[in-house]
């Protein structure tokens, strides 16, 4: 049987389990515990490493696995719980957290995915940094419209304008950052021909999709999170709903869609079709960001910009 480790993560501890052996053991979620993982774990000849998503307290520890050779999957925690209700394991405590999440990769077999690499996770940073700061900007607008007391109307201003330069700020790091790779810079040029696509969208694809161009139609959708998976029992037929992927490309493109549904004459006729032949029209929307997703992978393994057929 492979040997599958899977580790619990918490922002200060690592708790580590070992199928089908069932050690157990815990390191410091610290630079000196993660090398100590790593010497540990090498005698051990693991096929796969697991490490459930967890916000981000999981990165120092896939990176320091990944580097020193091992084979890294991370996981959706709420996957992996709903394996342990399937199994009837009520108990939940981070050793037994890890022995799950090793007999959930052992049952299911995850695809092993190309980890980013350091320069695609500061692009990652960036990119959400950014968007952090405009969810911000819209909040402070959102409230200076309600606010009517002159001194607090100085505030909101203050702030806005000290966030727009942040924003400014961030949007020449970004360039800085895009212009130091000649891939991304003509992948960044590929995306951006398509009407609808800006460089926003662009650079979360760059940063959050990195497999973009090198997956069908269908996995690419998949993994956005916008495959469509029915509900059906006997004669019964339920909606179908999209979930799971990633969101962040999921938020990107329904801003994108919607733009290039009005500005983009192939998607425009296409979302058109659906609406005139009955389909609720979040529904023509969600369906016009798979086509979109669809035609930037295509352009990227094309290697083509859009053209307008």
């Amino acid at each position: 049987m492979d040997i599958v480790v899977g580790i619990d993560v918490s922002k200060d501890r690592l708790d580590v389990a070992v199928a089908p052996s069932g050690l157990v053991f815990q390191v410091a979620n610290t630079q000196a515990g993660i090398d100590d993982l790593v010497s540990r774990l090498e005698p051990i000849r693991a096929e796969v490493v697991a490490l459930e998503a967890t916000g981000g307290f999981e990165t120092a520890a896939v990176a320091g696995l990944s580097a020193a050779g091992f084979a890294v999957v991370v996981v959706n925690p709420a996957q992996v719980r709903a394996y342990a209700n399937a199994l009837g394991r009520r108990a939940k405590t981070d050793a037994i957290d890890a022995a799950v999440i090793a007999a959930f990769v052992a049952a299911t077999k995850p695809e092993l995915r190309p980890l980013k690499d350091a320069e695609t996770q500061a692009l990652s940073a960036l990119v959400a940094r950014r968007r952090q700061i405009v969810q911000m900007i819209v909040a402070e607008e959102n409230r200076a419209k309600m606010v009517l007391a002159k001194e607090a109307q100085k505030s909101i201003k203050r702030l806005l304008a000290a966030l727009r330069r942040e924003l400014e700020s961030l949007d020449r790091d970004l360039d800085d950052h895009i212009r130091k790779s000649p891939v991304w810079r003509v992948r960044e040029t590929l995306l951006t021909s398509v009407p609808g696509v800006g460089p926003a969208t662009a650079r979360t694809l760059l940063a959050e999709m990195p497999e973009l161009g090198s997956l069908d139609r269908r996995q690419i959708a998949s993994l956005a999170g916008l495959a469509p998976f029915t509900r059906q029992s006997g004669t019964w037929k339920g909606k179908s709903f999209i979930g799971g992927g990633r969101g962040k490309v999921r938020a990107v493109l329904f801003m994108a869609a919607l733009v290039a549904s009005r500005h983009n004459p192939v998607l425009k006729a296409f979302r058109d079709r659906l609406v005139a032949a009955g389909k609720p029209k979040i529904v023509a929307v969600v369906a016009t960001m798979r086509k979109l997703l669809t035609i930037l992978n295509a352009i990227i393994r094309d290697e083509k910009p859009w053209q307008n057929a």
